[in-house]
């Protein structure tokens, strides 16, 4: 026969996943993220298509495009060019005023105006109808200036390979991580994201059922038969089950989705991360659920939910909204202070300046903490639970709890 508070854990799993409000709540999470990965991918993967008007006769710009051409072709750019030959300057301005081409690029050379009708000797100019895409005009760029060192390294009777010789500088990261600051920053949201809808969502359910029961007077009949510690233990349980698939699942669903996208060089370090964070939020939430049955024992409406939840829901919200922006020396302190440290060790270690026993540490600090507050929210919910007078304050249900042979 199953323990007490298996029983009750069984059932809050079983309710819960069947209740229509999670179950679309979840399913629009997931659409939400995997419509986020698409659009990564997507963005990532698409081609831009530029027709580039060059004047017939201006050889010089004619030649940067075509150079351009294969070099966008050989590259992972995501651009494609093609050449849009035009018979004048006048040709190539309608061709922009009409959009039959995106740009126009004129070296200046004889036979050729500017985009304003200037001189012969005007040089090189980008021309658009509106601003000239900017990816373009880097390749194009990078084009130019090397078509133009090249002829006059030749005029020089050198070769631009001899005058850039021992110029090229190799980049090194001497922290040794190779995970940019703006992935660990968008990391960082994710995890808070994930702490905050799962405490807050799955703490909710916690306190409306409590205040549920209570309102109705069963809790009264389940008291009779399953000790108020084990009715508490297994909805801190079910609910701790339930929450932690949700998070499984929707980071899951996000490493997977990372593979196809540019940042799937950074997915073993990142898999390390939501390994950490799994970890440290199975421990932290157990807290989050007990504080959440306490402010539903507090209760005695469902009105009152309001009221009991609302200090609970500042704190997590300020850890939310703290854990990701935070950096240096706020981000190390709060990687020791739970229940932040759920979402900032996991950073810290995604970051690389966490050395490999802090994350140890933090977890034991953090299972410390979460040892004190179900102790005292075992107290406090056994003396609150059978108060229908009205709301409870905290001071009078570890006043009411006594320690009776009904509560143990």
């Amino acid at each position: 026969m199953k323990s007490a508070w298996m029983l009750v854990a069984t059932r809050e799993i079983v309710v819960r996943a069947l209740n229509k409000g999670f179950l679309i709540g979840l399913a629009v999470t997931v659409a939400m993220i995997g419509g986020l990965i698409g659009f990564s991918a997507y963005m990532d993967s698409r081609t831009d298509s530029f027709d580039v008007a060059v004047v017939t006769g201006d050889d010089a710009a004619l030649t940067a495009v075509e150079s351009a051409r294969e070099e966008a072709a050989t590259s992972d750019e995501g651009i494609e060019l093609t050449v849009l030959r035009v018979d004048d300057a006048a040709a190539a301005k309608a061709a922009l005023e009409d959009e039959t081409a995106d740009a126009w690029l004129s070296s200046g050379t004889a036979g050729t105006a500017g985009a304003t009708g200037a001189a012969d000797d005007a040089g090189w100019s980008l021309s658009g109808w509106r601003e000239p895409d900017g990816g373009l005009a880097d390749l194009l760029g990078t084009t130019v200036r090397d078509q133009v060192m090249a002829d006059r390294a030749d005029g020089a009777g050198t070769t631009i390979e001899a005058l850039t010789a021992g110029s090229e500088i190799e980049t090194e990261r001497l922290d040794g991580n190779p995970v940019d600051p703006q992935v660990v920053f968008f990391a960082g949201f994710v995890l808070a994201f994930l702490f905050f809808t799962g405490a807050v969502g799955s703490g909710a359910m916690i306190a409306g059922s409590v205040i549920e029961e209570k309102q109705s007077r069963l809790v009264e009949i389940i008291a009779t038969a399953v000790p108020l510690r084990q009715l508490l233990a297994g909805k801190i349980i079910g609910s701790s089950v339930i929450a932690l698939a949700q998070n499984l699942l929707l980071a899951g669903i996000g490493l997977v989705g990372l593979s196809f996208t540019d940042l799937s060089a950074v997915l073993p370090a990142m898999t390390a991360t939501m390994i950490w964070f799994v970890v440290f939020f199975t421990v932290g939430f157990v807290a989050v659920a007990a504080l959440y049955a306490v402010a539903g024992s507090l209760a005695s409406r469902t009105e009152d939910l309001q009221y009991t939840t609302t200090p609970l829901m500042m704190l997590l919200m300020g850890v939310y909204i703290v854990t990701f922006s935070a950096d240096g020396v706020l981000e190390r302190v709060l990687s020791y202070v739970p229940p932040a440290s759920i979402v900032s060790m996991p950073v810290r270690v995604l970051n690389g300046d966490a050395l490999w026993w802090e994350p140890i540490v933090s977890l034991l600090v953090l299972v410390v903490a979460t040892l004190g507050a179900v102790l005292l929210s075992e107290r406090a919910y056994r003396g609150a639970l059978m108060q229908t007078g009205g709301r409870v304050t905290w001071k009078s249900a570890l006043a009411s709890d006594k320690g009776t042979t009904l509560g143990a």
